[in-house]
Formats: C-alpha cells, structure tokens, sequence
C-alpha cells in the first residue's frame, strides 16, 4: 500500500510545485519582453523591450517603434520621415511648440516650423492641413489627467495636391510640462499611457 501511496504523493507534489512556479515563470517571461523607460518628473512608461528609446536630451526622448530609416543618420530629429516613433517632450520643445517657434498651445497642435514641413510619412510629401478631430481628457497613470487632442492631418505634393492621410495625437500635461505626440497612431500607447506610473 505504502508503495503505491509514496509515488502518487510525489506526483501530486510534483503538480503542486508547478502550478506554484508557473506565475512566476509567466511574469518572469513578461518582464523579459517589456522595459521601464523613466521620463522627467517621474513619469515611467512601460513598452515593449523591442523599442528604442533615444534619449539625446531629456525634454526630446523619442521611442522608436519599428522601421526608422533616418536613425543613425544626419536628418534624424523632429522633422525627418518614416520613422515609426513617438515623442515625449519636456519644457525646452514645448516653448517653441507652434509655427514661428512661438510657446506650445494644445488648441492648436505641436508643430515648430517657419516654413513648410516634410511629411513625416514620406520625403517626397509636404504636411498639409489638419484639422481637429478629436479632444478630451485621458489618463495617464494614476492621479494625471492629459489635455488629449487629435488631428487628422494630410500630406500634399508641391502642387498642394493630398497624398496621403495621417494623424497627429497628443497628450499634455500642464502641471508636468511633458508632451507625448504620436504620428504613426500606435496601437498600444494609449494603454502604454493609462497603466504609466509616476515616482
């Protein structure tokens, strides 16, 4: 009896200690595939451990997201093309956040330039217009709300002909002075954003 009693008790102990471990090897597995990224006023964000964050100066990080064809190169910055990123921005963009660099409004979008802008989807396109499509307030981690604004924005050819269609999401933060803009319309970040923390 004992014989059949010791074997039976070993498997079930073995069951036991498997279903205890199979968290922990799921958060351990969870944790490979995610990274903190730590942002000014102790915003920290959680992303995909597969993204980039190039942090030249704490109030321009940029995450980057998949293809980038300019990173590594002379146009890489604000207004190059194709890369597949979003900003966060702290103070020193945000003062010359609109045209003729003049201090950020969210009523009116982020976008310093003195002249005409490449698309950011493509070199070979112009921004358009845009309009906006879109505004409320979102969360962003516990206990912070954002000034969110969406605008649908077009690219033009230089007989100011639209090409194409992207849009242009924005989350402010006042009290903080951070701005997170998006313009690839990144699936995960509003999540990415709701779940943040703040230390």
């Amino acid at each position: 009896m004992f014989r059949k009693t010791i074997p039976a008790a070993a498997a079930g102990l073995a069951v036991l200690a498997a279903t205890l471990t199979a968290p922990a090897a799921a958060s351990a597995s969870e944790s490979r595939s995610t990274k903190q990224v730590h942002l000014r006023s102790g915003l920290t964000l959680t992303i995909p451990a597969s993204w980039k964050v190039v942090e030249d100066d704490k109030d321009w990080v940029r995450v980057i997201t998949g293809s980038c064809p300019t990173f590594g190169t002379e146009d890489f910055g604000f207004r190059d093309w194709g890369c597949h990123s979003f900003w966060v921005l702290g103070p020193k963009a945000l003062k010359i956040g609109l045209r003729t660099f003049q201090a950020y409004k969210s009523k009116y979008g982020y976008d310093p330039a003195t002249d005409v802008s490449i698309c950011p989807r493509s070199y070979k396109l112009y921004k358009g217009e845009w309009k906006l499509a879109g505004k409320g307030l979102r969360q962003v981690g516990p206990g912070h709300r954002a000034d969110y604004h969406k605008w649908a924005a077009t690219c033009v050819d230089k007989k100011w002909r639209v090409k194409l269609h992207y849009n242009q999401r924005e989350w402010y933060l006042p009290t903080s002075k951070i701005l997170v803009l998006d313009q690839w319309d990144h699936p995960q970040l509003s999540t990415i954003l709701k779940n943040a923390t703040w230390h």
